[in-house]
Order: C-alpha cells, then sequence, then structure tokens
C-alpha cells in the first residue's frame, strides 16, 4: 500500500520548491494573469508525463551512470535557462512602466516556455527516478507508479495556481513596478542557468 500520508506533504514540498518553473508562473501571472499562468503551466505537465514514464523505465539511472548524457543535457538546458532570462530582461528594458500590463502575453508562447523550461533540466527525470521508488509497491509496480504520477502532477497544478496568484496579486499592487520585477525574474532565470550549468552529476548509489 502507498504511504499516502507520507508522500503527500514531501511530494507537495517538491511542487512547491522555488525552481525555473515556478519563477515562470509567477511572471506569467504578473503579466498575463491568473488563467494565462495555468494554462501556460499545463506545458509543464505534458512534459513531466514521459519524464515520469522515462523514470518508471529506468532512464533516470542513466543520466545518473553516464556523465556525457548528463552534461550534454545539462548544458543545453542551462544555456536555455540563460537565454530565456536574457529575452525577459530585454523585454523588461523595451516596455514602459505604463503599458506593462497592457502588452499582454501569448498564451501559445507561454506555454512553449514552460514545457521547455521542465524539459531542459535533467535532475527533474532524476527527482523521479529517486523519490517515487521509495513509495512504490513492488508487486504492483507500474500501478503504484502511475498513481504516484498522478498525484505528483495534480500537485504541480496546484503549486501553478499558487505561484500564478501570488504574481497576478505582485502585479496588481504594484503595477507599475512590473519592468523592475521582469528584471528580477529574468536575473532569477539566468541564475538558474549557471546553478545548472556549474552543478555536479549526481553520484550513482552504492
Amino acid at each position: 500500500m502507498i504511504e499516502w500520508l507520507i508522500f503527500i506533504p514531501a511530494c507537495f514540498a517538491l511542487n512547491l520548491a522555488f525552481g525555473p518553473n515556478n519563477l515562470l508562473s509567477l511572471t506569467h501571472g504578473a503579466r498575463g494573469g491568473i488563467s494565462l499562468a495555468v494554462q501556460a503551466g499545463t506545458g509543464r505537465i505534458l512534459a513531466f508525463v514521459p519524464m515520469i514514464v522515462a523514470s518508471a523505465l529506468g532512464l533516470g539511472l542513466l543520466l545518473a551512470a553516464s556523465a556525457t548524457v548528463f552534461n550534454a543535457v545539462k548544458i543545453i538546458g542551462a544555456f536555455y535557462l540563460i537565454w530565456l532570462g536574457i529575452r525577459i530582461l530585454l523585454s523588461a528594458a523595451a516596455t514602459p512602466p505604463s503599458n506593462a500590463q497592457a502588452q499582454g502575453l501569448n498564451v501559445r508562447h507561454a506555454f512553449r516556455q514552460e514545457c521547455l523550461v521542465a524539459l531542459s533540466n535533467p535532475k527533474a527525470i532524476l527527482i523521479f527516478a529517486a523519490f517515487f521508488p521509495q513509495f512504490v509497491v513492488v508487486d504492483q509496480y507500474w500501478m503504484s507508479y502511475a498513481l504516484l504520477g498522478a498525484v505528483f502532477l495534480a500537485l504541480e497544478l496546484i503549486a501553478i495556481l499558487i505561484y500564478a496568484a501570488v504574481g497576478r496579486y505582485a502585479a496588481r499592487v504594484a503595477a507599475s513596478r512590473l519592468p523592475w520585477f521582469q528584471r528580477v525574474a529574468g536575473a532569477g532565470m539566468i541564475a538558474f542557468g549557471c546553478l545548472l550549468l556549474f552543478s555536479p552529476q549526481p553520484s550513482r548509489s552504492n
């Protein structure tokens, strides 16, 4: 039996952890509103589905074991985050404060950003590969893995909603400072990219 009383709070803590995707939800909520941020967040959800399947198949172990594969994915992901951060900074610089909210945000573009950011971090699949097996029922492996994945995705959607709401609230309270908020978000995305670029490969467990 899956230990839900342990899994759910531990999982939700992972969902709420501040990272590149949650920073995007915060930014999208501020610029486009809660509805747009949640719609964009489905890109993250859809990206996580094959990653969960891959971890169930053991591909997470390949990332942990192969320095070449891990570093290749890591470098591509890191440079994408840095590029995205620069784009956000340039967008903030080009948008006058009075037009910041009126400019809006394209849903398809925001959706694509969420999806690519989710796929850009090799550590995401390693989280699934390391965290889920602790709660998997061995004699019901695929069913329990699917249930764990479904609960994770549901909690992830709640986290998206929370960050989007916080971003929207912050934008309403200080609408004239939205370009400043975007600059902080852009700098944060660049910082996440640098942290990913210089992060070590996870060591194999004995």
